[in-house]
């Protein structure tokens, strides 16, 4: 489970830029955050992995408080996704995905023939096999997002977030991003995941947190919670929502 209870945080002490925020995602669940762009999706990712420390409020892990851990501990119970990674070194693709093994090396031993295993293991199911020998730096963004996620899984964690995971990608891709976060929550990991695209949300996630103005105003289910007057809180009158005939939403432009 990931907790948050009552976090603020800003980078000064005169603007915060998140107030209030309590929630709980619990295991099993996929869950959106979502929110027009500068609302602090990626500062509340931030605070949850324990890079940045809230002014105020608790954040929990499996029921661990993660101001109390180093942050070592941190990233053996949540893995992160970020938006973009811009390596030191042109390491190869393989070398990236085995990063992820890190937090369960001990001390100055190397990773061994199961790390490897793993990495590889992580790179075929995402489909990234063929780009095991390729430096990372000469990929395109998709394919970089695509490797990120091979290493978070191979990290083996209790949980994960991932800062807009398929902002980059085709749709294949896409789809199988979302294929493979399904499959992790049914095997019980709660998921955090930063959505743009509100028909993602509807069609995919279990859960959806909305942020405005530093605070939730939305919190549920993504059919009870998403209307088109939260959408027009948030965006203006630019999209309305059409039910199908399976009862499936979907969000349309209002220019159709």
């Amino acid at each position: 489970m990931i907790e948050a209870q009552n976090v603020y945080f800003g980078y000064d002490n005169k603007r915060n830029i998140l107030e209030e925020i309590s929630f709980k995602v619990k295991k099993g669940e996929l869950c959106a955050i979502f929110g027009p762009n500068g609302v602090g999706k990626s500062t509340l990712f931030k605070c949850i992995i324990g890079f940045l420390k809230p002014k105020r409020g608790n954040i929990y892990i499996e029921n661990k408080d993660i101001k109390k851990m180093p942050i070592e501990d941190i990233s053996k119970l949540i893995a992160y996704v970020p938006q973009e990674h811009k390596p030191p070194f042109p390491y190869l693709v393989k070398e990236i995905v085995l990063m992820g093994r890190t937090p369960h090396l001990g001390g100055i031993f190397g990773p061994k023939k199961e790390d490897k295993e793993k990495a590889l293991e992580a790179m075929e199911t995402i489909g990234i096999s063929y780009l095991a020998d390729r430096p990372y730096t000469e990929l395109s963004g998709g394919q970089r997002q695509l490797v990120l996620l091979a290493r978070a899984l191979v990290q083996e964690t209790k949980a994960m977030v991932l800062d807009e995971p398929t902002s980059a990608l085709d749709f294949r891709n896409q789809m199988m991003i979302w294929d493979t976060l399904r499959k992790l929550t049914k095997k019980g990991m709660p998921i955090i995941v930063s959505v743009h695209d509100p028909n993602h949300m509807l069609w995919f996630c279990d859960r959806v947190i909305i942020l405005h103005n530093k605070k939730i105003i939305a919190n549920g289910n993504p059919n009870n919670v998403l209307n088109e007057e939260v959408l027009k809180v948030l965006y203006g009158d630019i999209c309305k929502i059409k039910e199908l005939d399976n009862s499936l939403k979907i969000v349309m432009p209002n220019i159709c």
